[in-house]
């Protein structure tokens, strides 16, 4: 595993956020959903566990919750755990962001 630069700058993945919206990125073969919530970055597996939808086409609930768009199962960004217990948890990813851009580790 090792850091992988996403947006050049923090400015740069700024404008790509608001808080209730998420970005899919792909890393060689992996899939990452990428939020924004409270002004912190999250990465988590891009495919909800349950039934395999793209987590990027849901979003971020006041909790800090990446909901499903098909089941509307509800992950918790920090822990990658479902809120109910219902399906296994998702993948997290590291982020960190300085002046020289956003990166992910994975």
């Amino acid at each position: 595993m090792k850091w992988v630069k996403v947006f050049d700058s923090p400015q740069i993945a700024d404008l790509q956020f608001s808080d209730t919206n998420t970005l899919k990125i792909v890393i060689g073969k992996k899939e990452i959903c990428l939020a924004k919530y409270n002004e912190q970055y999250f990465a988590v597996s891009n495919l909800c566990p349950h039934q395999f939808e793209s987590l990027s086409k849901g979003k971020i609930t006041h909790y800090g919750e990446i909901v499903c768009p098909f089941h509307f199962y509800r992950f918790n960004l920090r822990t990658g755990a479902e809120c109910q217990n219902r399906t296994n948890e998702l993948k997290t990813f590291q982020v960190k962001v300085d002046q020289t851009g956003l990166f992910i580790y994975c």
